[in-house]
């Protein structure tokens, strides 16, 4: 079983049982129960009523975070020619083609993301059983397989971060650092349902958005109310 030490203990009691949140509360509660000497990473977990045994309930996505999530993100890029000329200029931190794709089946990662050209799919394909378990691996649907790759370099390095949703129907994505202004650590959350609640599977029935929590990576969750997000996504449409 385990044991909370005393600063996660006090934060917890800082928060009001079973109270749920509005977005911005929530925000300024996880950044004054905070208590760790780093600058934490500060993410959002949905739980969602789908069931991702079935293909037609998976949800996944992306979105470029209005304020990024704080850190710098190194981007490896597939591309040759003027691709590769383009990815440069663009700002990515490696660029190759056959030459890289060899150097990553030798082991190295040294990236937080990969773009690729669609001519290079069938090299990069290979990387397959390498990427994919660490969730780097090019997709279209991502727009990690694109032509325009200037554009997915400058996404990737403004902050675009993926989400997918896990065995248990749950989505875990990071929305910046405790550093941030509490409005944009809002702003970036709301990005982030927004796109989850775009991504709804037609299959899905009943309630989609169940749960909505915000925490620092050593602090507590805080609830956010889901509903009443849902009800203002509905509006808005």
């Amino acid at each position: 079983m385990r044991v909370h030490g005393k600063r996660y203990r006090a934060a917890v009691g800082t928060l009001e049982p079973r109270k749920l949140y509005p977005p911005r509360d929530a925000v300024e509660r996880v950044k004054a129960a905070a208590y760790a000497k780093f600058d934490e990473s500060v993410d959002v977990a949905v739980r969602l009523g789908v069931d991702p045994k079935h293909a037609d309930q998976m949800v996944r996505g992306a979105v470029v975070l209005p304020h990024g999530i704080g850190k710098a993100v190194r981007v490896a890029v597939f591309a040759k020619g003027d691709k590769e000329r383009e990815a440069r200029e663009a700002g990515a931190d490696i660029v190759g083609a056959e030459d890289l794709v060899e150097r990553v089946q030798g082991g190295w990662m040294e990236f937080d993301t990969a773009i690729a050209t669609p001519d290079l799919m069938g090299q990069v394909g290979r990387l397959g059983k390498v990427l994919g378990p660490r969730g780097l691996m090019p997709n279209p649907k991502l727009g990690t397989v694109t032509f325009d790759i200037a554009r997915a370099v400058r996404e990737a390095k403004a902050g675009k971060v993926e989400f997918r949703v896990d065995k248990a129907g749950n989505v875990h994505t990071p929305i910046g650092k405790h550093s941030f202004p509490a409005e944009h650590l809002v702003a970036n959350a709301m990005a982030v349902i927004e796109a989850i609640v775009r991504a709804k599977p037609a299959a899905a029935k009943g309630t989609y958005l169940r749960s909505l929590t915000v925490s620092t990576t050593m602090g507590p969750g805080v609830p956010i109310d889901a509903q009443a997000i849902a009800n203002l996504f509905k509006k808005a449409v």
